[in-house]
């Protein structure tokens, strides 16, 4: 049986991922996140996630701009034992962070594949919009995560671009709103 590959994240009602948790990510309107009030229900799929998770992938930047910080956090000690997969055809093996369990490097999206088709469970991708684009392109994504902030941007890094391509049907898996106006969806991609 094949692995479940999911694209988790948040993203403004625009459909902008860019920057959530502060500008110094890169976007002037970045922390938008922070912006909205803290509700520990609207956060739920996040610990619901960490329980369903058995390895972890990234893109070269995510993983640059994750690692440092969650090898280190409290809030993603769950995440420190799991297999990370980094895809990046520049990367090399001696840029890769110590003491954050066990990190393979992936060259293309034939590895990623691959990977799926191995045993074990699912594989989730935090961020890594170019990533998650290349392998929806390649049809490799079989679940998006979403939480939905009360907020638009108009310009940003979007997981959904507006370039052609062949429909993609989704089927709504669970879905939920907050009092914070944050929308949860879970999506299913109907192969």
């Amino acid at each position: 049986m094949s692995r479940e590959l999911v694209w988790t994240g948040f993203m403004t009602l625009d459909g902008i991922i860019d920057s959530p948790g502060g500008s110094s990510e890169g976007h002037p309107s970045g922390g938008w996140v922070l912006g909205t009030e803290f509700l520990p229900e609207a956060f739920a799929l996040k610990g619901e996630e960490l329980e369903e998770t058995t390895a972890l992938m990234f893109g070269r930047r995510s993983y640059e701009a994750f690692a440092p910080i969650w090898a280190e956090s409290e809030d993603h000690a769950g995440y420190k034992d799991l297999p990370k997969y980094v895809v990046s055809t520049s990367l090399s093996e001696n840029a890769l962070v110590e003491n954050w369990g066990p990190i393979s490097l992936l060259r293309s999206t034939e590895d990623i594949a691959a990977l799926k088709d191995d045993d074990g469970g699912a594989i989730f991708i935090h961020g890594s919009a170019e990533l998650a684009r290349s392998l929806m392109a390649a049809g490799l994504i079989d679940r998006y995560n979403l939480l939905i902030f009360p907020v638009l941007l108009g310009t940003g890094k979007r997981l959904f671009t507006m370039e052609n391509r062949d429909a993609t049907k989704l089927s709504l898996r669970e879905s939920d709103h907050y009092a914070n106006g944050v929308i949860k969806a879970v999506y299913d991609v109907r192969h």
